[in-house]
């Protein structure tokens, strides 16, 4: 239909699903996946292994970062915050930020370009 939005997903449609195990531990590495994509943003989940992270980048659009499982450190504008599961952060567009983890966690970020 005309006006319609481009989405990929990939979950089924009207499944209940449980987060942390849409997503495996790699060890030594960083694993992710994307659940929705569209013009709107992105959902993706990651797992990240202990002693890993993502180094200091920016992006370009707001990130909603929720833990799902263990918690995670993250500087985010050069201040530090613990995130822990059930617990959210905002991650601003083009502010810069950084993700590490101690132990391993998972968390579902939410990208909003619009």
């Amino acid at each position: 239909m005309a006006g319609e939005q481009q989405r990929k997903t990939n979950i089924p449609v009207g499944l209940v699903l449980a987060l942390p195990g849409l997503v495996e531990y790699g060890e030594g590495a960083v694993v992710s996946r994307t659940l929705i994509a569209s013009e709107a943003g992105t959902v993706t989940v990651f797992a990240f292994d202990a002693g890993q992270g993502l180094s200091e980048h920016t992006a370009p659009f707001d990130a909603l970062v929720e833990v799902i499982e263990g918690e995670g450190d993250f500087v985010i504008g050069g201040t530090p915050a613990r995130v822990g599961r059930g617990q959210i952060i905002l991650m601003p567009a083009n502010v810069p930020h950084a993700v590490h983890a101690e132990n391993r966690f998972k968390m579902l970020l939410t990208m909003l370009r619009k």
